[in-house]
């Protein structure tokens, strides 16, 4: 039997790898077409901004972690509108509430008493042509309805979509002075986005997710993306978009993926996310951090591969933290882990790369009963704490080829490096104090040994005592097929 598998394991792999290969191809030739096949070359590494997208000086960045801490914020800045409100959401509920306290108003009622006094727009993806996966063209249609009955709610559903793919950014703009852009949406499919860096166990899926707020002018760009996107569908004329004044000192670029032949502001695409994750991860030295709810991007593989296999650093570790069990494409994700964990035994020094996941926070007396996952649908890459990038943009072939996507970049190093320690304290249920050193020693020390501890107590039926672990079903021997073959499927 253990041969039978040993063939089909090397099977799987060399069909996968062609498969792989076909792939790349098909994507070097398209964006070869469009004009943007410097993407995939290596050069210009150490040059993580580029010139496909402007790098705006003088902004604002706060992170916001989870949606206790990121709801609140965002409802107050749209019941503070003095202009307008603009939202492109890949879906909304009017029922949902951004705040759960007593009183708090549903994002229909929020949005429709916000509308009396200033205009609010809502951009909605129209839903799947086909009811394969939620929201339903239905449902869309149905809150649609709810948000516009009785009041002065603009809301637009949006069907410029390639086919199997969606509009899947999530923005706030507030009077063209402050935008939100992240991965949180106004609404509770497929998960509760309430929640808190606690992640306490009192639900059935912990949620946690990132949302920047930005003042200044690159401001200006997330308007006018909103802008773009609006006018094509509405026919609306908005106003041109105002510069904003400088708000503080950090220097922001708005990336996104807009795909070829969807809007004519863009016919031949954008692909500046894509473009920045590899200048970024081809240029890291020491530390690659990333958090995301998908990785089966076969070109950001391969780069993560080729450092593995030929570190910069004796130092450099990657540390991936990725959902337990993702909504969808969770067998594609762990084939090219497993290439990757491949790489990494290749030097029989190594370990630099940590595949891990979280769970629900436990007290001493419920440990390991009725656990359930934090999902981590939080869209981040961080870069040597040189260079930061948040948003909507998962590491697929979806959100970086296919779908609309934001993100936003910064090379910030008191900003990266403050958002990775409040992260790292928050996974690793640590004070900041204790994950405030070399990055590399904290991996080694604290990362490792607990998810490698959390792992072996429920390997064993043993209680959990801490919510990070190794992420499950990844060997070096996982599925190659499923994630080059699924990406063909869904980028003809």
């Amino acid at each position: 039997m253990s041969t039978l598998r040993t063939v089909i394991d090397k099977v799987d792999e060399r069909i996968g790898d062609g498969l792989e290969h076909v792939l790349c191809a098909h994507h070097h030739r398209r964006l070869r077409r469009l004009g943007w096949a410097d993407v995939l070359r290596a050069d210009g590494a150490q040059d993580r901004f580029g010139g496909r997208a402007p790098k705006r000086a003088g902004n604002s960045l706060e992170v916001l972690v989870d949606g206790e801490e990121a709801l609140p914020v965002i409802q107050a800045a749209i019941q503070g509108a003095r202009r307008s409100v603009h939202i492109a959401n890949w879906h909304a509920s009017p029922d949902f509430r951004l705040v759960r306290e007593s009183g708090q108003p549903a994002l229909r009622e929020l949005l429709a008493s916000t509308a009396e006094r200033v205009p609010v727009r809502l951009l909605l993806w129209a839903g799947p042509p086909l009811a394969v996966f939620q929201p339903s063209r239905g449902l869309v249609r149905s809150a649609r309805e709810e948000f516009t009955r009785d009041s002065n709610v603009r809301c637009e559903l949006d069907s410029r979509e390639r086919t199997m793919h969606c509009h899947h950014e999530k923005l706030v703009i507030v009077d063209g002075e402050i935008a939100f852009v992240g991965g949180l949406d106004f609404t509770a499919l497929e998960g509760d986005r309430h929640d808190s860096v606690e992640h306490p166990p009192n639900r059935p899926l912990g949620w946690h997710d990132l949302v920047t707020r930005l003042r200044g002018p690159v401001v200006a760009d997330v308007a006018e993306h909103f802008r773009q996107r609006w006018t094509e569908v509405t026919g609306e004329e908005l106003p041109p978009t105002q510069p904003c004044e400088p708000a503080g000192d950090t220097n922001v670029q708005l990336l996104r993926t807009v795909p070829d032949k969807t809007y004519d502001f863009s016919p031949r695409g954008e692909f500046t996310i894509l473009d920045a994750y590899l200048r970024a991860l081809r240029s890291a030295r020491r530390l690659v951090y990333l958090e995301n709810q998908f990785l089966w991007s076969p070109e950001v593989a391969e780069v993560l591969i080729d450092k593995l296999c030929d570190p910069p650093d004796p130092r450099f570790r990657v540390v991936l933290l990725l959902p337990r069990k993702p909504t969808n494409g969770a067998d594609t994700t762990r084939g090219q882990l497993g290439r990757m964990l491949a790489a990494d035994a290749i030097d029989p020094t190594g370990e630099r790369l940590l595949l891990a996941t979280t769970i629900n926070a436990h007290s001493d007396e419920t440990a390991g009963e009725d656990s359930a996952p934090v999902y981590v649908h939080a869209k981040l890459g961080i870069v040597d704490d040189e260079w930061m990038t948040i948003g909507s943009a998962n590491l697929n072939e979806h959100s970086l080829f296919n779908d609309t996507e934001v993100n936003v970049a910064t090379d910030d190093r008191d900003l990266i490096r403050a958002t990775r320690l409040r992260l790292w304290a928050e996974h690793l249920q640590r004070p900041r104090e204790d994950v405030d050193g070399d990055p590399t020693e904290v991996v080694d020390r604290i990362w490792r040994p607990t998810a490698e501890e959390q792992t072996e107590l429920e390997a064993t039926g043993r209680p959990r005592t801490h919510r990070l672990t190794l992420l499950p079903g990844v060997s070096r021997r996982a599925g190659r097929l499923q994630g080059p073959l699924r990406g063909l499927l869904v980028d003809g």
